[in-house]
């Protein structure tokens, strides 16, 4: 039974990642992302319904549009495959099983994914387009609030902790606005902020400074790589060049991810 019940969360997680490749095609476009049909981004043919099945519907179709023959991109599979496992791993280190089922673990597992579903969107939309879009980021501060309020009322969880951060939700999205206002755009380094204090919120401070770590360090190696592919390259960029073309949502959310499930993973076979 147990078996089972870990396959149930393995398709589910599927059908999550179907839909993150789905937003996150749609979502920079400022496309619906609910009730418009999947469509193939070639030709345009609505999808049927053998077309939309996660992971087996790739492998059927050999990987190409079932209309316009062109290549899927394997990222899809991939994606889906990814968020299916993550779901189970999660779970299993959660210690979510059918013995172990209660009201709090389903809670904490469902602000877990709608915390995964954030930093995937996150990731991806800034990996594709290097912006962290600001619905995106409106929705990790919706679901940070809800999720600080669980705690404070559900659990007792320290109030004038999660007080600080809703303080610091508030600064950073006024000086946000006066951005808006004054450069008719939202900066960079707003939307980073605002992300950072989600992932406090909900993977802890430690986590989130060993990430911004982790993140300085890959960015740091890049920039090293990328002066010693090009060192007799005279027209090489300079380093500010360089990490401004760097996706810095992309590479904190990774490692984000992976420091959270590592320490999910530590904390259920040390403690």
């Amino acid at each position: 039974m147990e078996t089972f019940f870990y396959i149930i969360i393995f398709i589910i997680g599927s059908l999550f990642g179907s839909f993150y490749t789905l937003a996150v095609y749609r979502i920079p476009k400022r496309q619906d992302i609910t009730h418009t049909h999947s469509y193939c981004p070639n030709c345009n043919h609505k999808l049927g319904l053998l077309d939309l099945f996660p992971i087996f519907s790739y492998i059927f179709l050999g990987g190409k549009c079932r209309y316009c023959k062109e290549k899927i991109r394997p990222r899809y599979l991939i994606l889906e495959v990814l968020s299916g496992s993550l779901f189970v791993v999660i779970a299993y280190f959660m210690g979510l099983s059918l013995e172990t089922l209660s009201y709090t673990k389903i809670v904490e597992y469902c602000f877990v994914v709608l915390y995964l579903t954030y930093i995937i969107l996150i990731c991806g939309i800034d990996y594709e387009n290097r912006k962290i879009d600001k619905y995106v980021n409106f929705y990790g501060v919706a679901i940070s609030i809800m999720y600080m309020a669980y705690l404070c009322i559900v659990e007792g969880a320290n109030i004038y902790r999660y007080g600080i951060y809703l303080i610091l939700y508030i600064l950073i999205l006024l000086y946000d606005t006066i951005t808006l206002k004054r450069f008719a755009k939202s900066t960079y380094v707003d939307s980073i902020l605002l992300m950072l204090v989600t992932m406090v919120v909900f993977t802890n401070e430690y986590i989130t400074v060993s990430s911004i770590i982790f993140t300085l360090l890959a960015i740091a190696i890049y920039i090293l790589l990328y002066k010693l592919k090009n060192r007799f390259n005279r027209n090489m960029k300079t380093d500010k060049q360089i990490s401004g073309e760097i996706s810095i949502g992309f590479y904190l959310g990774v490692t984000n991810l992976i420091i959270f499930i590592l320490l999910l993973i530590y904390n259920y076979y040390i403690l």
